[in-house]
């Protein structure tokens, strides 16, 4: 994937609807916990007149407030303008038929259905708070109508492992930060092959999660062409230097 700054990139995001925060309000609880010890901390050292401490101090909440900026900034701009990126490499039609797994609020989602005047862009999800904050039907349901795109998408109430659609049904299977999300190894293992039951052939299929490069040798055993893992740039550090998100790009056999 060629590298685009976030903001740089035509089709972002409209802009009107509201994603909340990936993981919920913990990872921002953690963030605030931390920064609040080292300020209590400097406040400390300052008046026992220990300047080593309450210059430790500082370096380390001025680290964790660059870190608490850049989660927030990847569950926001950041992943916004990685999926536009991985969307638009696609050379979609626009009459296509979408399924995004886990769909949370709906940022990947709307991003999609932008994309398909003439098709439709169809949201799964259980709607977990734990996953997202603010997570919902009803919110991605407000955010469809905001983005201007509710005629051109549904909402469905779906687990991951037992998706509600016929086999062959989507022309693009997309899914972002959710496989992980189930605890167990066999369970993940179901929503992969749900994932590919749904998908017509000649179909691709577009993932970005923690550790997606395990997914690969599943798609490859399936037969499925094209099969690519790709570590993703500084967008995808989610509050950690140098961490990465993978995406594994995948296309299924024609029948």
């Amino acid at each position: 994937m060629e590298d685009v700054a976030a903001g740089d990139h035509a089709g972002v995001a409209g802009g009107r609807g509201r994603y909340g925060i990936d993981g919920g309000l913990i990872g921002v609880s953690v963030f605030a916990l931390v920064l609040a010890g080292a300020a209590a901390t400097g406040v400390w050292a300052a008046r026992h007149l220990r300047p080593g401490l309450a210059a430790l101090a500082g370096v380390a909440g001025a680290a964790v407030a660059g870190s608490a900026a850049s989660y927030l900034y990847f569950t926001g701009r950041g992943k916004l303008s990685v999926w536009a990126q991985v969307l638009d490499e696609l050379s979609l039609r626009g009459d296509e038929h979408v399924l995004d797994v886990g769909c949370g609020r709906g940022a990947v989602l709307m991003l999609a259905a932008r994309r398909f005047p003439g098709g439709r862009a169809v949201g799964a999800d259980l709607w977990r708070r734990r996953d997202q904050s603010g997570n919902s039907r009803a919110a991605a349901e407000r955010n469809a109508a905001a983005e201007g795109v509710s005629e051109r998408v549904d909402i469905v109430d779906a687990d991951a492992r037992d998706l509600p659609f016929p086999s062959a049904s989507f022309d693009v299977v997309v899914s972002s930060l959710t496989i992980h999300n189930i605890p167990v190894a066999q369970g993940r293992g179901l929503a992969l092959q749900e994932a590919m039951r749904v998908l017509r052939p000649g179909g691709r299929m577009r993932i970005v999660d923690e550790g997606a490069d395990q997914y690969a040798a599943v798609l490859k055993d399936a037969g499925y062409a094209g099969v690519t893992v790709q570590q993703l740039d500084w967008r995808t550090w989610y509050g950690i230097p140098g961490h990465h998100l993978t995406l594994v790009a995948a296309s299924k056999p024609p029948a």
